[in-house]
């Protein structure tokens, strides 16, 4: 009777190492799904296009036509030249206030982050418990406390009052401190310590080129939720010659009779900023959603 020898651990290990992988490429089927789902989620914002070229005839004819026409620029001089709406200065408000908010969050976030993973200090745990039960409290409930204080300060009716109450997260510092945990270890903290830097230097020169691929990820979700923020500056703004882009919209789309090709026509130019970031971005971002899927 023969006896079979398993091979040692070692030439096991070689010979695994040395397999070819296997080829992870989908079948027809897999990208048959990924082409539907890509063209239902591009569908609106075709659609979109489409009625924001086309005139009230094409909008209104049964069945409604499925190819742009030639009127983009006629609907977008009407969007831009109506009275009371403000459109120009609405985008340039979203820019602001989507940009400061983002960059505002990318650092206070990040640094509350780092906190919460790297330092020890007394009560850590339960405020990073509160940082999180606040996540589960809806934005609606804080709008008349809110409100009055921003009366008490005077901001109501500025941009401030959409800037200020939106310049942490708690999503952010949440995100931020995961991130933080497994992508920076702690003995490259504690050498940098030992070599005399201080806290802000170890978190300048250590923690914020580690963490690059997440801070794209926030800053991009962060811009996006900014600029589409609408419930909070309709009731700040309301009235005023300082819109957002979504106050804007709202004021296109009210009155007895909407003219819809207007109204879409402006939602396609406030959707232009979103998609050329996502276009200059996304590598970035895709990198930083599959290194945090990696690491956790």
């Amino acid at each position: 009777m023969t006896t079979v020898t398993a091979p040692p651990p070692g030439k096991r290990r070689r010979r695994e190492i040395g397999r070819a992988p296997q080829d992870t490429r989908g079948n027809w089927s897999t990208y048959l799904a990924l082409t539907a789902v890509l063209a239902l989620s591009a569908f609106p914002l075709y659609w979109m296009f489409v009625i924001a070229t086309s005139t009230d005839e094409a909008v209104s004819q049964t069945p409604p036509s499925v190819v742009p026409g030639n009127q983009l620029l006629t609907n977008l001089r009407e969007v831009f030249t109506m009275q009371d709406v403000y459109f120009t200065a609405s985008l340039i408000n979203s820019f602001i206030v989507a940009s400061v908010v983002t960059v505002s969050t990318l650092f206070f976030c990040s640094l509350a982050g780092f906190a919460f993973a790297k330092l020890r200090f007394k009560g850590r745990d339960p405020l990073m418990f509160v940082v999180i039960l606040t996540l589960t409290v809806p934005n609606q409930l804080g709008v008349v406390a809110l409100y009055i204080l921003m009366g008490k300060l005077g901001w109501n009716g500025t941009l401030l009052a959409v800037i200020a109450p939106f310049l942490v997260s708690a999503f952010g510092v949440f995100y931020m401190r995961q991130f933080i945990l497994n992508s920076v270890p702690d003995e490259l903290v504690e050498s940098a310590r030992m070599d005399g830097a201080l806290t802000l230097r170890i978190y300048w020169s250590i923690v914020v080129p580690a963490i690059r691929p997440a801070l794209a990820v926030l800053g991009l979700l962060t811009f996006v939720a900014t600029w589409n923020e609408f419930q909070w500056p309709l009731i700040t703004l309301n009235g005023t010659e300082f819109p957002t882009s979504m106050v804007a919209l709202s004021d296109l789309a009210s009155g007895n009779y909407v003219i819809y090709r207007r109204v879409l026509a402006g939602a396609f130019m406030a959707t232009i900023p979103l998609l050329v970031l996502l276009v200059l971005g996304g590598r970035q971002i895709v990198r930083g959603i599959m290194e945090g899927a990696v690491k956790s």
